[in-house]
């Protein structure tokens, strides 16, 4: 019982840490958009998506106990302890990539919290029938550009095909369940993985074939191990920042 409660905690975490890292990355743009509107609507997908963090991780606390909060979780955990898919964590660049890695991550999420909407865990049904809310906006408006980079100018679409290059990779581990996942799906309260890959690989196909853009082929590795805690060398300058006045000044409050 020990250890499918700590799956339980690690499944919660994973989720987490997911939506904190991604919404960590797009709050980079606040301030720095290529046009206002744009640097808004970034900057609230940031705020959803740090706000599904704080549901997560407050039910995250609630099952570890022992005086755990939100904070201790996102601001005091070593980047071995994160378990964030790799793909979250990949560096913005360019609007292209920043655009192209949130539409593959919200296409991912609006499949996924449709299925964990029926949860038996009624704290995750609850989180997942809201957030569907809010992800359901960001992936029309990260397909939309998508579309529109992809079948813009030149450039733009040269901007894709190789933002297509650099996060293609890390697609594949969205589908790849680990133990704790594993575990969540036999005992009821977690998505089996599996079931939602060809509905995303469907949305992705229907949106390049609209951009003018190509799928990668078969055969490109694919990259893992973010899930259990291996992490690209991205992640820890991630957290050196956003970890950065907590340590510094522990227990320090606003």
């Amino acid at each position: 019982m020990l250890a499918v409660h700590q799956s339980r905690i690690n499944y919660v975490l994973h989720l987490a840490d997911n939506a904190l890292i991604i919404g960590h990355r797009n709050s980079e743009w606040c301030g720095h958009g290529p046009v206002l509107e744009q640097d808004i609507a970034i900057t609230n997908i940031a705020l959803d998506l740090i706000g599904q963090a704080r549901n997560f991780y407050q039910y995250a606390a609630e099952l570890i106990g022992n005086n755990t909060t939100e904070d201790t979780l996102a601001y005091l955990r070593d980047e071995r302890e994160f378990k964030n898919c790799l793909l979250a964590e990949q560096p913005n660049s360019d609007w292209a990539i920043t655009i192209l890695r949130q539409f593959f991550f919200s296409t991912y999420q609006y499949f996924f919290y449709q299925k964990l909407q029926y949860s038996n865990d009624v704290q995750l049904s609850a989180i997942a029938e809201k957030a569907l809310k809010e992800v359901t906006y960001h992936l029309r408006w990260s397909s939309e550009w998508a579309i529109r980079l992809g079948d813009g100018t030149e450039d733009s679409h040269q901007r894709m095909i190789k933002a297509i290059d650099n996060l293609w990779m890390f697609t594949g581990e969205l589908f790849l369940a680990v133990n704790y996942e594993k575990i969540g799906v036999n005992e009821g309260y977690g998505v089996d993985i599996s079931l939602i890959k060809n509905d995303w690989m469907k949305k992705v196909t229907d949106a390049f074939e609209e951009a003018t853009l190509a799928l990668p082929p078969d055969d490109v590795w694919m990259q893992r191990g973010g899930k259990e805690g291996i992490h690209s060398e991205y992640l820890g300058h991630i957290l050196a920042e956003m970890q950065y006045l907590q340590r510094a000044y522990p227990g320090a409050q606003w």
